[in-house]
């Protein structure tokens, strides 16, 4: 069995880390989506970042603009819009066609605080395709076990959508560890998303449910 693997980064970009992130994978050839907090924009080294990873074959993902309250815990229609839009705008030309976005899953957890029913009504609306993962090792709070847990969550799936963090405290020290152990697994590495993480798809529904959405 040939395991695909889709790798991801959240919560950047990080001045002194997301350059260092995107060196690595031009060494292994590996494209990748990055997911980036719309606040760090307003930063010009940010957003010189996100354009170097724009220029380089990346995708760019919208993930909040401040990466704080998830939408099922803060069912405002307004907030989720501000929340939402302002990112986008600050991406720009930069952003997928099929304008990627992934919310705040506070550590990775799936269930109903992932999105309000106006945050799944906007993604739907204005044609967004929303992105969860299957896996989140841990880089930024486990910086000795997370490789492993990274390894043994490929070693288990015939597709991983991994989610790591270009920042501080992420993947860095280790990424390219745990590149070379996944390619002694004999991995695929791929830039696509299978649609058991996919929720809404260009706006229309694919694996969303009442798992994901928060009680009106």
């Amino acid at each position: 069995m040939t395991r695909r693997v889709t790798v991801t980064f959240d919560n950047g970009p990080t001045a002194g880390v997301t350059s260092g992130v995107l060196d690595l994978l031009a060494r292994r050839g590996i494209a990748t989506t990055f997911f980036v907090i719309g606040r760090k924009l307003l930063d010009p080294d940010a957003a010189a970042l996100a354009e170097a990873a724009h220029a380089a074959g990346h995708w760019i993902g919208n993930h909040t603009f401040t990466h704080s309250v998830a939408f099922g815990d803060d069912p405002d229609a307004a907030y989720a819009a501000r929340e939402i839009e302002a990112t986008q705008a600050l991406i720009g030309p930069l952003a997928h066609p099929d304008r990627l976005f992934r919310p705040y899953g506070n550590s990775g957890k799936i269930g109903p605080h992932l999105l309000s029913r106006a945050a799944a009504d906007l993604l739907a609306r204005q044609r967004y395709t929303c992105v969860l993962w299957s896996s989140v090792p841990g880089d930024w709070r486990d910086p000795e076990g997370w490789v492993d847990r990274a390894v043994a969550d490929v070693a288990a799936r015939d597709w991983t959508v991994m989610v790591l963090h270009d920042i501080a405290t992420g993947c860095l020290p280790r990424l390219a560890e745990l590149i070379a152990r996944l390619d002694d697994l004999g991995v695929t590495w791929t830039q696509e998303f299978p649609d058991d993480v996919v929720l809404l798809r260009a706006g229309r529904p694919v694996s969303l449910s009442a798992t994901h959405l928060a009680e009106a």
